[in-house]
């Protein structure tokens, strides 16, 4: 398997899809291609209750919402693919359609619905399409031979709900699953807090996500293809409370990043210092396996890691605060977290401003990254010609008996390492 780069803002990275990535979209592909032609070639078995879930499910994909934080972004498509895959009847009459059929009319509805976010240069990349195409091809399997076949025929009431949400818990877990292999193979990050991030996004707008498919499709069962659009009203609200939550949590980041620019305004620090120190050191916490509410953390605090210099009447040079005594870094460091618990920033990003200057074996993981992850781009920044990086490494690796956590360092390395990286550039 191929190493990839990682891509981190103010660095320069070149890498290459990994060959299990590729393989998995071309799995996918080849499952929507045979689809497709078989459904063209045979034709629809059920037109109306395909064209029905086809338009659902474009229309989910038209909502869809593009940069979004969260793991799904298209909630209704995903709820009416899933439901699609698990129907069995239709206002009490069997239906007869496939898995092919199934997996057919959600890949043309998916591609339909992409038109225009593709035309605005925000379309879903293919690790969305290809995730979509399994997980339901997934659950069709899982679900439409048994019934067809007529082995459910003595499943009613209770157990039947049963069956189906115990079916889209196992096609849920099997979308966590592949979405943390993906990521694993694109980034080479470590595989079990992928899942674990995974998991817990499933628990949140997932599971709405399953209780929708589950219930559209046992209303469909009863009362028809009329279900569909009152059963869809629902999820549609909830999206609309995710997305705005999205949307005040991209507000508060970007507050946070513009209070991290004061000191750069101020001629404290370098132009984009503090920018280049919050993607590296989300990168290393990455490598590392920290969760997602920890890397988060870890981004805010390096984005305000040096904004106790505010407080200093002369300017350390080029804002190397590395080069200074231990007792200084520390009144810096404490005086920046009191800048940043005025300014209402969770209390936990305090804490690493504050301890950041701490001797490392007291310090939490993250403020021990922040640490790290500044005194190398400080110490590149001082180092001219195409050795510097290589050369503040070493430093790094030399100061760990004292000053930085050799984990932390070498995860600095394999980070930098990966893929093609050109020097750290300052304003």
């Amino acid at each position: 398997m191929s190493a990839v780069g990682v891509e981190i803002p103010g660095y320069g990275v070149v890498g290459r899809a990994p060959f299990t990535l590729t393989l998995v979209h071309a799995v996918a592909l080849l499952l929507a291609v045979v689809s497709l032609a078989v459904v063209l070639w045979h034709g629809l078995d059920e037109r109306g209750v395909a064209l029905a879930f086809g338009i659902l499910i474009a229309v989910g994909e038209l909502t869809r919402w593009s940069g979004a934080e969260e793991r799904e972004s298209a909630p209704l498509a995903a709820a009416g693919a899933l439901a699609y895959a698990l129907l069995g009847e239709n206002a009490g009459h069997r239906t007869d359609h496939g898995v092919l059929e199934i997996v057919a009319v959600v890949v043309a509805a998916a591609l339909i619905g992409c038109v225009p976010h593709v035309a605005r240069g925000r379309g879903p990349t293919a690790d969305h399409l290809t995730r979509r195409v399994l997980t339901v091809g997934f659950a069709a399997v899982c679900f439409q031979p048994l019934y067809n076949q007529g082995r459910l025929m003595g499943w009613g009431g209770p157990s039947y709900a049963l069956l189906l949400v115990s079916l889209l818990v196992l096609t849920a877990l099997c979308d966590a699953v592949l979405a943390a292999a993906m990521a694993h193979a694109r980034t080479r990050w470590p595989f079990g807090p992928l899942l674990r991030d995974e998991l817990r996004a499933t628990l949140g707008i997932g599971s709405a996500v399953c209780a929708t498919g589950a219930v559209m499709s046992l209303a469909v069962a009863v009362v028809g293809l009329w279900a569909l659009p009152v059963f869809s009203l629902p999820l549609l609200l909830t999206q609309l409370s995710v997305r705005r939550y999205a949307a005040v949590r991209v507000t508060y980041r970007q507050t946070i990043a513009s209070l991290a620019r004061a000191t750069e305004i101020a001629g404290y620090t370098p132009t984009g210092h503090a920018r280049r120190v919050a993607a590296l050191s989300r990168a290393v916490g990455r490598e590392l396996g920290l969760s997602e509410p920890d890397l988060t953390v870890l981004e805010y605090a390096a984005l305000m890691h040096d904004i106790g210099q505010l407080s200093l009447v002369d300017p350390v040079p080029a804002g190397a605060t590395s080069v200074l005594s231990a007792d200084e870094q520390r009144r810096i460091a404490l005086l920046g977290g009191a800048v940043v618990r005025q300014t209402g920033v969770d209390a936990e990003v305090a804490v690493v401003v504050e301890r950041q200057a701490d001797p490392y074996r007291e310090q939490p993981v993250t403020a021990r990254i922040v640490r790290a992850v500044n005194a190398y781009e400080e110490m590149a920044r001082e180092e001219a010609g195409p050795g510097g990086p290589l050369t503040a490494l070493e430093k790094l690796r030399l100061a760990t008996a004292r000053d930085y956590q050799p984990e932390v360092v070498e995860s600095l390395a394999r980070v930098l390492l990966r893929g093609t990286l050109t020097l750290p550039q300052a304003g």
